[in-house]
């Protein structure tokens, strides 16, 4: 099977541009081949090992199987992460949520600078300390493939970050992550319903740990929660529905806040006074989502369109 004669198939199933975007991945991904490549026929000279791989690979994309997972990598925010059924695919709007966290947190760093210049102090002076120190906390709560927690913290090096999942099997996948793109993050299982956590980096002592003996220690906590509304599942689309985690997916329609609500309650013990909440939302729940952060006394509530102008991120201060 050739490059041509894959995305001919798959276009039983998708749009001709989607199958050939697919196709093109699975080729560069899984083969090393470029587009060029393709142009110069380097499809027609694999192996017959990997003609049946192939023929395997298109097998389940037929069944609208997610090329990510077919393929076990996603893109995100210019770095390939480890994928596969136990964990969310990494979006778009999840990658506008982690630049706009890294631009304010830079934005604050180099206020400070100016502040610590203003009096006097020099970047070269050695008795400065700066904000190159290991003194800024960051939680992200319900990390999945660890593609939020990774690229914070590889973006942002000076800070120490901390990621809770409530699934061993995305626990694993994430610390895989952190490992290949060479982070330091300290991953632990939680509940946030519940509040009940079991350290997978900790010594056995701190297992069973309460969260609430991270008080004030974090200056930062991020998370994209179950926000899907189980009366959308109509809308949505086979390979999400088929074969994405639904319980990273779905919330109860008569409660489509629960984990907002959680978040933000373990935040006002969590977060250092003056931290910031980051989340991404559904936006049919913005308007209601500005009002229980105002009932929880946060300030500087905003709302942030995605890419697409969907009302998709919010932050809040303690």
């Amino acid at each position: 099977m050739n490059y041509d004669e894959l995305w001919r198939r798959l276009a039983q199933v998708l749009d001709e541009g989607e199958a050939k975007a697919i196709a093109r991945m699975v080729y560069e991904v899984r083969y090393g081949l470029t587009f060029t490549d393709l142009c110069l026929g380097k499809d027609r000279q694999l192996s017959a090992d990997c003609q049946t791989e192939l023929e395997e690979i298109a097998r389940r994309l037929l069944k609208q199987e997610p090329v990510q997972y077919v393929l076990g990598v996603a893109d995100f925010c210019g770095r390939q992460f480890h994928v596969a059924p136990g964990v969310l695919i990494p979006r778009p709007e999840t990658e506008e949520l982690c630049r706009w966290i890294i631009s304010e947190v830079r934005g604050k760093k180099e206020d400070v600078r100016c502040k610590r210049e203003d009096v006097g102090c020099k970047r070269e002076d050695v008795g400065c300390k700066r904000v190159e120190a290991k003194d800024y906390s960051i939680l992200d709560i319900g990390t999945g493939s660890g593609c939020i927690a990774v690229t914070l913290a590889a973006e942002l090096p000076e800070a120490e970050v901390v990621a809770w999942d409530i699934s061993a099997e995305a626990l694993a996948i994430a610390q895989e992550n952190a490992s290949r793109l060479d982070v330091n993050i300290l991953f632990e299982q939680v509940d946030i319903l519940n509040s009940q956590s079991s350290t997978l980096n900790n010594p056995p002592s701190t297992i069973n740990s309460h969260p609430s003996d991270f008080q004030s220690q974090f200056d930062l906590i991020v998370s994209n929660p179950p926000y899907i509304l189980n009366k959308e599942r109509a809308r949505m689309e086979a390979n999400v529905l088929d074969y994405e985690p639904h319980l990273a997916l779905f919330v109860p329609d008569d409660d489509p806040l629960l984990f907002y609500r959680a978040i933000a309650g373990y935040a006002t013990v969590a977060l250092k006074p003056g931290g910031w909440l980051y989340f991404e939302i559904n936006p049919l729940c913005a308007t209601a989502l500005q009002d229980l952060f105002r009932s929880m006394k946060f300030s500087l509530i905003e709302i942030k369109s995605d890419a697409y102008g969907k009302q998709r991120m919010l932050r809040a201060q303690r």
